[in-house]
């Protein structure tokens, strides 16, 4: 569940992304901020920019870090989106407010409560998971699914590129899709399949269950790209395999 209650230092928290897009957006344009507080399991925060505004997830680890390390992370996170690096000394500010004990005993604390699950880490080096939910949401379910927890898997598979754990409320993909090499539509092609398990349950008769029941086959073919998408897999199951099985 996510944490809507914003801290005393979310106005501040907001000016120094303000700050940090004046002097990485060239063009003088500052995006409206949203600051989101988000039970991650680590220490992991997330930039992104959707219809023109700018949407923060902070780890509630890090929610009442010192406002100079919350600032030198503002301007880690959006050069990060310009694809660019931020100045030494904000990297060198943050990890030292990192090491302030009230954080290191939240991060000790959510290893032992949180750790124990996959961790919702929906940032991939090239892929943003929270991204392609919302982009295959609005495209093909009318945004009617609810978000679950999203992550990609621990390890690179190749038999299985995703999976939906109605218990868990989450949906993981495979890491071995979180490269250059992978068309973004394979990644909302896997992602919609297992959307597809939320719009239509798991059902039991007699005995037997079915997950994939005639009008998930149905819906499933109406995705654009569903003849494509599979050819893709087939004629790359043996290169993930291998990337699979590196150590």
């Amino acid at each position: 569940m996510k944490n809507t209650q914003e801290s005393p230092q979310v106005g501040s928290i907001r000016r120094f992304y303000e700050q940090a897009f004046r002097l990485y957006d060239k063009t003088g344009r500052i995006p409206p901020v949203s600051i989101e507080i988000y039970p991650y399991s680590s220490i992991n925060h997330t930039i992104r920019v959707r219809g023109g505004c700018a949407f923060v997830r902070i780890s509630d680890i890090c929610v009442d870090m010192e406002l100079e390390g919350q600032r030198a992370l503002a301007f880690i996170l959006v050069a990060k989106l310009y694809r660019k690096r931020a100045a030494r000394v904000h990297h060198e500010t943050y990890n030292a407010c990192l090491k302030a004990p009230v954080i290191q005993s939240r991060v000790t604390t959510a290893k032992k409560i949180r750790g124990r699950k996959t961790p919702l880490l929906p940032d991939g080096d090239i892929y943003d998971l929270d991204e392609v939910f919302e982009d295959v949401n609005i495209k093909y379910f009318s945004n009617s699914i609810r978000r679950p927890n999203l992550s990609w898997s621990m390890r690179k598979t190749f038999r299985v590129l995703g999976h939906h754990d109605a218990t868990q409320n989450k949906i993981v993909i495979s890491r071995s899709l979180d490269t250059p090499e992978t068309p973004r539509f394979i990644v909302e092609y896997v992602m919609f399949h297992e959307m597809l398990h939320i719009k239509h349950p798991t059902i039991t008769i007699n005995g037997r269950r079915y997950n994939h029941t005639s009008a998930f086959r149905f819906d499933e073919e109406r995705f654009p790209f569903y003849r494509a998408a599979e050819k893709w897999i087939e004629n790359n199951v043996l290169r993930l395999r291998r990337a699979a099985k590196k150590k």
